[in-house]
């Protein structure tokens, strides 16, 4: 079979002929040197000011000296002694200013930057209480105040109760039969405890005895009884 050639391989041709050029990649093939006689010269690269101008010396002023029998004109006179003496008359007397001495010898200094003056108890707001304190304060007795109204609540929550006769009497009547079961059952235990159980329920049955003894006689001793309301 014949090779398959594409009909648009002479137009990717001339496109490629067509994008390149020369030195491209390499750089340019020759390059300018520069000749030997332009070599930098020293102070070559500074500014260069304008040439300074010379004055003639026809335009020069003669400069005139005054001679010592020249007295200047003076016009306003002013009699300083007279003023000086209208200001001390009319002027405030100062005031002399209060000095501390603590040595014997007369050492001496300011007495108001020497912190000895009250300044401090003069100031307008000496003495009054500032708002954050202020502020601070009643928050305290409002966390005080809550504080106490909860616990004055769970005061009140756990309150003793009175135990009212009827109700006295009812747990009395309870006790009682409560020890006559538990003394029935005494009673009816084998007069040989030979074994480990039968020594505990003996150990247990005089407990509950005593305890149901103890709750009867305060019972019966006590008109008044509180319960915890728990």
């Amino acid at each position: 079979p014949l090779r398959y050639i594409s009909k648009f391989r002479p137009f990717v041709k001339q496109e490629a002929a067509k994008n390149k050029s020369q030195w491209k990649t390499m750089g340019p093939a020759k390059v300018a040197v520069p000749s030997p006689s332009d070599f930098l010269q020293k102070h070559s690269k500074e500014p260069k000011l304008e040439p300074r101008k010379k004055v003639q010396d026809d335009k020069k002023l003669p400069l005139s000296v005054p001679r010592r029998t020249y007295r200047p004109v003076i016009q306003i006179k002013k009699n300083f002694i007279n003023k000086n003496a209208v200001a001390v008359i009319t002027g405030v007397p100062k005031k002399p200013r209060p000095f501390c001495v603590d040595t014997r010898q007369g050492d001496k200094y300011l007495l108001e930057p020497s912190g000895l003056v009250p300044k401090y108890i003069k100031k307008k707001n000496y003495g009054v209480i500032p708002k954050y304190v202020t502020q601070r304060n009643e928050e305290m007795k409002r966390e005080e105040e809550e504080y106490e109204a909860s616990v004055l609540e769970e005061l009140k929550k756990k309150a003793m109760k009175l135990l009212s006769d009827e109700e006295r009497t009812n747990i009395l009547k309870a006790l009682k039969k409560n020890w006559e079961e538990t003394n029935f059952a005494f009673q009816s235990l084998s007069v040989v405890t030979d074994t480990r159980y039968k020594k505990m329920h003996k150990e247990e049955l005089e407990l509950k005895l005593k305890q149901l003894e103890h709750d009867i006689e305060a019972i019966e001793k006590h008109k008044c009884i509180y319960i915890a309301d728990e």
